[in-house]
């Protein structure tokens, strides 16, 4: 039997959902129930009746889905798919600047430990950041651990904000000079860029968003040609969803290792052992969720 088709009958089986981020490689995606990005992803695992959640991504993505989902098994196919991002910020360091500064908010981007996210206010994602910290503008903020997309918001509403020094290093890689490039390429195309790159590199941008948005902006656009600011595996859903035109990436190479380690073995062993499934302490899941929940509730 065919790996896909293997998959699939597992799947059925075991009442089973797999969930992919849009980073994924394209075999994974194709088995997926749903693709998204991760306010997407973070919806359906709140949402979904499946009993088994396989989730294609990273460890932090896995981890929303069982504080979303206690009752439900979370595997993810690789033990070791980790967010370099996500490492950039700490319980300790957190406590510590909380103790420091405790007149200010937390706002704690989704790429983040449960054990981080259980010391915030709230939770967003690059989807619904802006919504949720221009809601919370009049007030002093700590924005966690991305210094990208926190500076791209506090440049553009001038927010009382601190800015944790994390990034991502796809995108933080990103400089005007590649944007220029890219223009100097592909004249016609326009640019379309993921808020977690340099805030420099942003305002050459034709459109600053999410995964979900880049792909929503592209479909709705009467232009044909985009260079694509973000993870190279997002070309792949916006070839799917828009035949007709031509998508560049911004830069090469622009590929999370972490990622792309999760391969259609994995996938299927996965669904045969339910291995590498996801835990997070009681405690901590239930401050975590409160953060989480009044993300879902803002957006």
């Amino acid at each position: 039997m065919r790996m896909k088709d293997r998959i699939r009958q597992l799947k059925a089986e075991k009442g089973a959902i797999i969930l992919a981020h849009f980073y994924q490689e394209p075999d994974v995606q194709d088995v997926a129930d749903f693709i998204g990005d991760s306010l997407d992803l973070s919806r359906k695992a709140s949402e979904t009746d499946a009993q088994i959640i396989v989730f294609c991504g990273v460890n932090f993505m896995a981890e929303t889905a069982k504080i979303l989902s206690p009752e439900k098994k979370v595997l993810l196919p690789v033990y070791n798919s980790s967010c370099p991002m996500a490492m950039m910020i700490n319980k300790r360091r957190l406590l510590d600047y909380k103790a420091k500064n405790p007149d200010r908010k937390i706002i704690c981007y989704v790429n983040s430990y449960a054990e981080v996210k259980a010391l915030s206010d709230v939770c967003v994602t690059s989807s619904n950041a802006e919504k949720i910290i221009t809601h919370f503008q009049h007030e002093k903020m700590l924005y966690i651990p991305d210094k990208n997309l926190g500076m791209y918001l506090k440049d553009r509403y001038d927010l009382d904000i601190d800015i944790w020094p994390g990034y991502c290093r796809v995108h933080n890689n990103l400089k005007v000079e590649d944007v220029v490039i890219a223009r100097n390429k592909h004249p016609h195309a326009q640019v379309l860029i993921h808020p977690e790159a340099p805030l420099d590199v942003l305002k050459q941008a034709d459109y600053v968003g999410s995964t979900r948005g880049i792909l929503n902006y592209a479909q709705q656009s009467s232009h044909q040609a985009f260079v694509i600011g973000t993870e190279s595996g997002m070309l792949y859903p916006l070839q799917k969803a828009c035949p007709g035109k031509s998508f560049h990436i911004l830069k090469e190479p622009m590929s999370c290792v972490n990622m792309k380690k999760t391969r259609l073995t994995d996938v299927l062993r996965a669904l045969e052992e339910e291995q590498y499934e996801i835990h997070v302490e009681e405690g901590i899941r239930k401050q975590a969720k409160k953060a989480l929940d009044l993300m879902l509730e803002l957006s």
